[in-house]
Protein backbone atom coordinates (compact mmCIF):
# COMPACT_ATOMS: atom_id res chain seq x y z
CA UNK A 1 0.00 0.00 0.00
CA UNK A 2 1.21 3.48 -0.84
CA UNK A 3 1.49 6.23 1.80
CA UNK A 4 -1.35 8.09 0.08
CA UNK A 5 -3.73 5.27 0.99
CA UNK A 6 -3.02 6.00 4.67
CA UNK A 7 -3.07 9.79 4.55
CA UNK A 8 -5.65 11.38 6.82
CA UNK A 9 -6.76 14.87 5.82
CA UNK A 10 -8.41 16.96 8.52
CA UNK A 11 -8.83 20.38 10.05
CA UNK A 12 -5.80 21.41 12.08
CA UNK A 13 -6.07 21.85 15.83
CA UNK A 14 -4.89 24.91 17.76
CA UNK A 15 -2.03 22.80 19.11
CA UNK A 16 -0.75 22.36 15.55
CA UNK A 17 -0.25 26.09 14.92
CA UNK A 18 3.44 25.74 15.76
CA UNK A 19 3.89 23.01 13.17
CA UNK A 20 2.02 25.08 10.58
CA UNK A 21 4.46 27.93 11.31
CA UNK A 22 7.34 25.48 10.78
CA UNK A 23 5.85 24.36 7.45
CA UNK A 24 5.48 28.00 6.38
CA UNK A 25 9.17 28.62 7.16
CA UNK A 26 10.28 25.45 5.33
CA UNK A 27 8.11 26.39 2.35
CA UNK A 28 10.17 29.58 1.91
CA UNK A 29 13.45 27.67 2.20
CA UNK A 30 12.24 25.09 -0.34
CA UNK A 31 11.53 27.98 -2.72
CA UNK A 32 15.13 29.14 -2.62
CA UNK A 33 14.84 31.88 -0.02
CA UNK A 34 18.01 32.10 2.05
CA UNK A 35 17.61 31.58 5.78
CA UNK A 36 19.44 34.91 6.18
CA UNK A 37 16.50 36.62 4.45
CA UNK A 38 14.02 35.35 7.04
CA UNK A 39 13.33 37.26 10.25
CA UNK A 40 14.89 35.57 13.27
CA UNK A 41 11.50 35.71 15.03
CA UNK A 42 9.71 33.98 12.13
CA UNK A 43 8.04 31.48 14.44
CA UNK A 44 6.50 34.08 16.75
CA UNK A 45 5.58 36.33 13.82
CA UNK A 46 3.70 33.47 12.17
CA UNK A 47 1.96 32.36 15.36
CA UNK A 48 0.83 35.93 16.07
CA UNK A 49 -0.43 36.27 12.51
CA UNK A 50 -2.42 33.03 12.80
CA UNK A 51 -3.89 34.13 16.13
CA UNK A 52 -4.99 37.49 14.67
CA UNK A 53 -6.32 35.90 11.46
CA UNK A 54 -8.29 33.37 13.48
CA UNK A 55 -9.82 36.20 15.52
CA UNK A 56 -10.63 38.57 12.63
CA UNK A 57 -10.40 36.78 9.27
CA UNK A 58 -12.10 33.37 9.69
CA UNK A 59 -8.69 31.64 9.55
CA UNK A 60 -8.67 27.86 9.29
CA UNK A 61 -5.89 25.37 8.57
CA UNK A 62 -5.89 21.83 7.29
CA UNK A 63 -3.30 19.09 7.67
CA UNK A 64 -2.30 15.81 6.05
CA UNK A 65 -1.31 13.12 8.53
CA UNK A 66 0.56 9.88 7.88
CA UNK A 67 1.41 7.43 10.68
CA UNK A 68 0.59 10.09 13.32
CA UNK A 69 2.98 12.60 11.66
CA UNK A 70 1.80 15.80 10.02
CA UNK A 71 3.34 15.74 6.53
CA UNK A 72 1.51 18.66 4.95
CA UNK A 73 -0.59 21.70 5.73
CA UNK A 74 -2.33 24.72 4.29
CA UNK A 75 -3.96 27.81 5.73
CA UNK A 76 -6.82 29.97 4.49
CA UNK A 77 -8.70 33.05 5.59
CA UNK A 78 -10.55 36.09 4.39
CA UNK A 79 -8.32 38.36 2.36
CA UNK A 80 -7.68 41.57 4.29
CA UNK A 81 -7.05 43.46 1.07
CA UNK A 82 -4.62 46.00 -0.23
CA UNK A 83 -7.06 48.91 -0.23
CA UNK A 84 -10.40 49.85 1.36
CA UNK A 85 -13.11 47.39 0.45
CA UNK A 86 -16.27 49.42 -0.21
CA UNK A 87 -18.21 46.67 -1.99
CA UNK A 88 -20.89 44.60 -0.28
CA UNK A 89 -19.69 41.11 0.76
CA UNK A 90 -21.95 39.32 -1.71
CA UNK A 91 -20.03 41.09 -4.48
CA UNK A 92 -16.51 40.99 -3.06
CA UNK A 93 -15.75 38.60 -0.24
CA UNK A 94 -12.26 37.54 -1.22
CA UNK A 95 -10.24 34.89 0.54
CA UNK A 96 -6.61 33.88 0.57
CA UNK A 97 -4.92 30.48 0.69
CA UNK A 98 -1.35 30.49 1.94
CA UNK A 99 1.37 28.24 3.27
CA UNK A 100 0.58 25.18 1.17
CA UNK A 101 3.33 22.76 2.13
CA UNK A 102 3.99 19.02 1.81
CA UNK A 103 7.19 17.39 3.02
CA UNK A 104 9.44 16.39 0.12
CA UNK A 105 9.07 12.64 0.50
CA UNK A 106 5.24 12.90 0.31
CA UNK A 107 5.05 15.20 -2.71
CA UNK A 108 3.60 14.24 -6.09
CA UNK A 109 0.89 12.12 -4.49
CA UNK A 110 -1.96 14.63 -4.71
CA UNK A 111 -1.75 15.69 -1.06
CA UNK A 112 -1.42 19.42 -1.80
CA UNK A 113 -4.35 19.21 -4.19
CA UNK A 114 -6.47 17.51 -1.51
CA UNK A 115 -5.50 20.11 1.10
CA UNK A 116 -6.41 22.85 -1.38
CA UNK A 117 -9.77 21.20 -1.98
CA UNK A 118 -10.51 21.23 1.76
CA UNK A 119 -9.57 24.91 1.98
CA UNK A 120 -11.75 25.73 -1.03
CA UNK A 121 -14.71 23.87 0.46
CA UNK A 122 -14.36 25.87 3.67
CA UNK A 123 -14.05 29.18 1.82
CA UNK A 124 -17.15 28.36 -0.24
CA UNK A 125 -19.00 27.51 2.98
CA UNK A 126 -18.30 31.00 4.34
CA UNK A 127 -19.57 32.50 1.06
CA UNK A 128 -16.30 33.76 -0.41
CA UNK A 129 -16.65 35.05 -3.95
CA UNK A 130 -13.01 34.64 -5.01
CA UNK A 131 -9.87 32.88 -3.81
CA UNK A 132 -6.39 34.33 -4.13
CA UNK A 133 -3.28 32.13 -4.08
CA UNK A 134 0.28 33.04 -4.97
CA UNK A 135 1.88 29.80 -6.10
CA UNK A 136 5.58 29.04 -6.23
CA UNK A 137 7.08 27.80 -9.50
CA UNK A 138 6.83 24.25 -8.11
CA UNK A 139 3.23 24.78 -7.02
CA UNK A 140 1.83 26.37 -10.17
CA UNK A 141 1.13 23.05 -11.96
CA UNK A 142 -0.74 21.82 -8.87
CA UNK A 143 -3.12 24.77 -8.64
Amino acid sequence: MSPQEHIILREATLEEDSLIAEHFFRMWLDNGVSEDAVEGEWHDITLNYIKEARRNLFYKAFVAEFDSLIVGSTSCQLFAGLYPNILKPQYRKYSYIWGVYVEARYRRQGIAKQLMSMALDYLKAIACTRVILHASPLGKPVY
